[in-house]
């Protein structure tokens, strides 16, 4: 009876124990979640192109995005780093950022295409050929 009883004691405390570290870590968690929600929250780089990129930009981005996939992250990321040190200050436009891309080595190869206007209407190069 003695060695079972102690054999309880001591499983009641093994678990005492596992419940009070359990708690512990709980209480932690709990305390970080607060500290994460009290910290304003730094814009994503998404967030701060949303601001400077216009126009046909967004469409530069998802060319250059798609062609260079390794390389992109980095570029946005250095034009972030631009924009909250100061560096650039006014809105970027598909062209500016087509021309900056050429200027740091990527050949971003955008889809083009020709169009006219023939008596109000938009029609291609090979739709005018077609035609005649």
């Amino acid at each position: 009876m003695g060695s079972n009883d102690s054999e309880i004691e001591r499983i009641k405390k093994k678990r005492m124990l596992d419940m009070q570290r359990r708690m512990l870590l709980e209480k932690a968690r709990e305390q970080q979640l607060e500290k994460e929600k009290e910290k304003p929250a730094e814009p994503t780089n998404e967030e701060v192109l949303k601001n400077y990129l216009v126009g046909r930009a967004w469409e530069v981005i998802g060319v250059a995005r798609s062609q260079y996939p390794q390389v992109m992250p980095r570029v946005e990321e250095a034009l972030v780093d631009a924009i909250k040190r100061g560096g650039i200050k006014s809105k970027i436009d598909g062209e500016n950022l087509f021309h900056f891309l050429r200027q740091i080595g990527l050949q971003v190869r955008m889809k083009t295409t020709i169009r006219y206007k023939d008596h109000g209407e938009l029609k291609s190069i090979s739709q005018r050929l077609k035609e005649k």
